[in-house]
């Protein structure tokens, strides 16, 4: 028999009468991978680690990985979520992990970089933004960015003042950003931010993606594309962020990403360092590239060669 074939301008049509799909697949929350883990309890899959939630705003309430550094390792067998808490004021710096779309805080690949950072002496505060996991509320740029910019002074204040670093992966570059470049207007600047596999903004990676490159030879299409985003109000413009972020910055990347185009990562990086230039004669802005042979693409660079060393390298000089 023959079946009616779908048009090929229904994509578009769809996308426009329905502009929240694209919210969908930007943030793609609702695949809550992996399945089977209870990130109630996080000792399933991580050690040293305590499970809590943060209430952001009215409805509102994140959850929350606490992992420990390895200095604090021995001493917390049996402890509380309040020992964690007050563990947190250990001098030791704090980094927030701000991941990427699709599943949670337990996906294995974030589980091992934690594994990795925890091992070389930092506290690890990994966050399921609203929406996200277990956490209440509906995802939008602003509301991860407020989740991020609360989880930052809730981390500097119960640390007293120890270095607190965000880390945003993919997804969550565009949030780091946002919110450093938030809290610098509202105060002292971040203390440091590292962006592993970052874009230039989130529209660029939509019209990287191969269902939209087919598209991209219909006339209007990526002028629609760029509609819809504004509709729905998500830019995540990193470009944008990096030319007043005056923190120091490390850039992640690898060149064989097939989700984020490692040239992004390199224009961020020439974007940061030349407002940092500008503004200060001391640029701290570093970049690490990994060569395509590695095979890291893109969510895999905690596989690559001395991650810690970098990380400590980098941190090392601000504390």
């Amino acid at each position: 028999p023959n079946f009616p074939s779908i048009s090929q301008h229904s994509l578009p049509v769809i996308l426009y009468l329905f502009p929240w799909i694209l919210s969908h697949a930007i943030f793609s929350h609702l695949l809550r991978f992996p399945y089977f883990v209870d990130l109630r309890r996080p000792q399933d899959v991580l050690n040293h680690t305590c499970n809590f939630y943060l209430s952001i705003e009215e409805g509102v309430s994140v959850g929350v990985w606490h992992t420990l550094p390895v200095s604090q390792w021995d001493a917390a067998a049996g402890r509380n979520v309040d020992w964690y808490r007050e563990a947190l004021g250990d001098g030791s710096p704090v980094i927030i992990y701000l991941h990427g779309n699709v599943g949670t805080r337990a996906i294995s690949h974030r589980v091992a970089l934690v594994k990795i950072l925890s091992a070389a002496g930092y506290h690890v505060l990994s966050v399921d933004y609203r929406g996200f996991g277990d956490s209440t509320g509906d995802p939008s740029e602003a509301g991860l960015t407020s989740d991020a910019l609360y989880l930052y002074h809730w981390a500097k204040t119960q640390s007293r003042g120890s270095l607190v670093c965000l880390w945003g992966h993919s997804l969550g570059s565009g949030v780091a950003t946002n919110a450093a470049v938030k809290i610098q207007e509202q105060g002292p600047a971040v203390d440091a931010v590292i962006l592993e596999a970052p874009y230039t903004r989130i529209g660029e990676v939509v019209a990287n993606h191969p269902l939209a490159k087919i598209y991209m030879i219909l006339p209007g299409f990526e002028s629609l594309l760029w509609n819809i985003l504004e509709r729905i109000n998500i830019s995540f413009a990193n470009d944008k962020n990096l030319k007043t972020l005056s923190s120091p910055l490390l850039i992640l990347h690898a060149e064989d990403d097939n989700v984020v185009p490692f040239h992004m990562g390199q224009k961020l990086y020439q974007i940061a360092l030349g407002a940092q230039r500008e503004s200060n004669a001391d640029a701290r802005v570093h970049m690490v590239a990994y060569e395509a042979d590695l095979g890291l693409s893109h969510s895999h660079i905690y596989l690559g060669p001395n991650v810690s060393d970098v990380v400590q390298n980098f941190l090392q000089k601000l504390r």
